[in-house]
């Protein structure tokens, strides 16, 4: 007896080596059927005797290849053929999308012995890549993912590349962007202006490096900026160049060995620097680190990578140090991925140029993330990640655009039970970063086949994003409060429906009442909240340049704290006497000075106070630098005012007086971090005390970019946990506003699912 099974598997199984899995695992049950890609994944039919078909499909789902990610699997019976043989169909197209495509994935062991072996034809060859490695998103055009829907579809394979890509017992039977040197792409040596330099492109680069100059590299998804980490004239000079003051710069690192060489790396720090997904892992620095001066000033931390493609391998080997590898931009804008125009505008900083022909579709940034408690906390989620999609605990009823926040931006489309989140867009504040936006939407919701009838938004009227989602047009528009959809992004990045405590903490947010939150405490599920608690409101004076002056929110705390009369002696009053009175004076008059409950405003505002820091260069510098001032071995903390009603109020006025009075009394600025951070993890653990009273509620999600700081994510962590709270973290998007596109789909999708 011969029965036959039509089966469908759906999740990231294209691209991945499940086609030749299947193909292998049938030939060896001597089974006879087909296995093909279409829109929605990929298909099986499969013939033989019952007990071989019934083995064959549980071992469809228990040892798949290694980057297939296997959401679900369905079978139903079909007449048998009498099939024998088993074969590997063309792919399907039509009909509704619903395949996922892969991240791009850092290149294989497989993949480096052969570019490491002399005898190999892939010897020393930049795009080596097989069914386990290389470009994924960065290429493709559309699905079903075939080569004629990607960026390679202009490279003919040789007669050796597709014995290969057609034989189904290779490592590389329909890899998609495979090549070699005889028919792949080629490296390039650019100077500035865009002229071709002769000789080896790859040591003509090296020997740039080691003489100081600054390279242009074009990777995965984009261009980087290169230089030798410990030159300090060459990182100084890219700093110059790239109009970057202050904040570090990454670092790749040919190795584990030379991780640990610049940085203390743990279990987990290693796991993450050896990801296929290869993020830039923030590690703590050691005293003996070799790099330059201007590659993180100040920091005790560095943001450190590993390469993750051929062409990164193989740079590093032969300059054999660590090199600065940094996004390919100035100032703000984005990420520059065409060939023309990453000449154009890096013109002046690279002083050359290391490209290749192989077009890059989708620009995309590296993905950045540090250790909490042993698992990943992101901050930014980007190349490696995207677009793997995040299951959604419910059905959405309609599919969703959720078109994020301002700074930090990511999109979301979401369909059925998928959201997906879009790479690192950077922050919507100039034209370029906004058509990146809008192409990057064009682009994911024809990649998976999305119509967007809910649009979710911020409520802030000015964000560009609010303003892109009110100009569409036969939607249905959804505003979501901002400290609402932080709340909700840790909701669906922990697959919790609510209501829970939560503590939305960040640089601002537009409020219902018109003032500016972001120390909030929130009663919420995903369909709506109440907000229980915030820390009390002090004006912004001078409104956003009160964000790049934080020595303006020194003033106003300073002046609700000693009611108009700061001592004089501290060094922030004298440091800004010429205009101390006439920003305090904005406050009172109310004039271009919104309230704010902000608790990156007070983080500000104290490490103005005790730090020195009155200017930034980067958005939350001040923050980052006080949160690393702070000695670990302290345990003292300030005390604060809660001040009664619905919504209760924090008073960061007592927090700001307490620090300055300790400053004058002579403790040391890292002793009165500590004592800061400790105080703020107490305001943590007594508003959500005070709200589990009223609300029954123990269970607590913490989001907001101010839950970056790991020290004070440890301790008020710690303090709920003693208190015998739940506590949800991030672990797949950032806590920042990197998650806030996901937060407002949710919320779209539970409103709408309320009718």
């Amino acid at each position: 007896m011969r029965v036959r099974s039509a089966i469908r598997v759906e999740g990231i199984v294209q691209g991945v080596g499940f086609r030749p899995f299947v193909y292998g695992l049938a030939v060896r049950l001597g089974l006879g059927g087909l296995v093909g890609n279409d829109e929605r994944g990929v298909f099986i039919e499969v013939e033989g005797a019952p007990a071989l078909v019934e083995e064959f499909t549980a071992a469809l789902g228990g040892s798949p290849p290694p980057l297939a990610v296997i959401e679900r699997i369905s079978s139903r019976a079909v007449p048998a053929t009498g099939e024998t043989r088993f074969a590997i169909a063309r792919s399907a197209a039509g009909g509704r999308r619903r395949a996922l495509v892969s991240p791009d994935v850092a290149t294989c062991a497989d993949c480096l012995r052969e570019m490491d072996d002399p005898a190999d034809r892939r010897y020393g060859y930049a795009f080596t890549n097989c069914t386990n490695c290389g470009p994924r998103f960065t290429i493709v055009e559309n699905v079903p993912y075939d080569r004629p829907n990607t960026t390679m579809a202009a490279f003919a394979m040789c007669e050796d590349c597709a014995r290969e890509y057609h034989d189904p017992g290779d490592r590389r039977f329909h890899a998609q962007p495979v090549c070699c040197p005889a028919c792949g792409p080629r490296l390039r040596l650019l100077d500035r202006v865009g002229g071709r330099v002769a000789g080896d492109p790859l040591q003509g680069a090296v020997e740039l490096l080691r003489g100081g100059r600054v390279l242009a590299v074009k990777g995965l998804g984009g261009y980087h900026l290169a230089a030798v980490a410990s030159c300090e004239p060459a990182v100084a000079a890219l700093r110059s160049r790239k109009h970057r003051e202050d904040k570090p710069f990454a670092v790749m690192v040919s190795d584990l060995a030379g991780a640990r060489r610049l940085c203390e790396v743990d279990g987990a720090e290693e796991r993450l620097l050896t990801a296929p997904s290869r993020p830039i892992v923030l590690l703590r620095r050691r005293g003996d680190a070799d790099v330059a001066p201007s590659v993180a000033p100040g920091s005790r931390w560095l943001g450190l990578m590993l390469p993750y493609t051929p062409l990164h391998h193989l740079l590093l080997r032969r300059l054999a140090e660590p090199a600065v590898l940094t996004s390919g931009n100035v100032s703000d804008e984005p990420i520059a991925y065409l060939d023309d125009d990453a000449v154009a505008r890096l013109g002046g900083v690279a002083d050359a140029f290391l490209v290749h022909d192989r077009p890059i579709r989708t620009r995309t940034d590296d993905s950045v993330v540090r250790v909490f408690r042993g698992d990943v906390l992101p901050v930014r989620r980007s190349r490696g990640h995207v677009p793997h999609p995040l299951p959604l605990a419910w059905e959405l009823p309609r599919p969703v655009l959720a078109c994020g926040a301002e700074l930090k931006h990511t999109f979301c489309v979401a369909r059925g039970g998928h959201a997906f989140v879009s790479h690192h867009i950077g922050d919507l504040e100039n034209y370029e970063t906004f058509r990146s936006f809008t192409e990057g939407v064009g682009h994911f919701t024809r990649l998976f086949d999305v119509v967007p009838e809910v649009v979710a938004h911020d409520l802030h009227p000015e964000y560009l994003s609010t303003k892109y989602a009110l100009a569409q047009e036969g939607v249905d528009l959804v505003a979501v409060q901002h400290h609402h959809a932080h709340v909700a992004s840790c909701l669906a990045d922990n697959g919790v429906a609510g209501p829970v405590i939560g503590v939305a903490f960040d640089g601002l947010g537009y409020g219902q009442d018109a003032t500016l939150w972001g120390g909030e405490f929130l009663v919420a599920d995903l369909t709506g909240f109440e907000r229980a608690g915030h820390l009390a409101t002090v004006p912004m004076p001078g409104g956003t340049a009160a964000i790049r002056q934080p020595w303006r929110m020194a003033a106003a705390y300073l002046d609700a704290a000693y009611d108009g009369a700061p001592p004089g002696d501290l060094d922030v009053v004298r440091r800004n006497a010429a205009s101390w009175e006439a920003v305090v004076a904005l406050g009172h008059r109310g004039v271009n000075a919104p309230l704010t409950s902000s608790m990156g405003r007070l983080f500000d505002a104290v490490a103005t106070v005790a730090g020195g820091r009155d200017v930034i260069n980067y958005e939350g510098q001040a923050a980052v630098e006080w949160e690393q001032r702070a000695d670990p071995g302290e345990t003292g903390e300030y005390g604060f005012r809660v001040t009664d009603g619905t919504p209760f109020a924090v008073s960061g006025s007592d927090l700001v007086r307490a620090v300055a009075d300790d400053l004058r009394a002579g403790a040391e600025p890292g002793v009165v971090s500590a004592r800061f951070h400790n105080a703020v993890a107490r305001v943590v653990a007594e508003g959500c005390r005070r709200v589990r009273e009223t609300s029954g509620l123990s269970t607590v999600a913490l989001s907001g970019g101010v839950f970056q700081n790991v020290l004070l994510l440890e301790r008020a962590t710690t303090l709920l946990e003693d208190l015998g709270f739940h506590v949800l973290l991030h672990r797949r998007v950032p806590p920042n506003d990197g998650g806030i596109s996901l937060g407002q789909a949710a919320v779209a999708g539970a409103r709408d699912r309320l009718g």
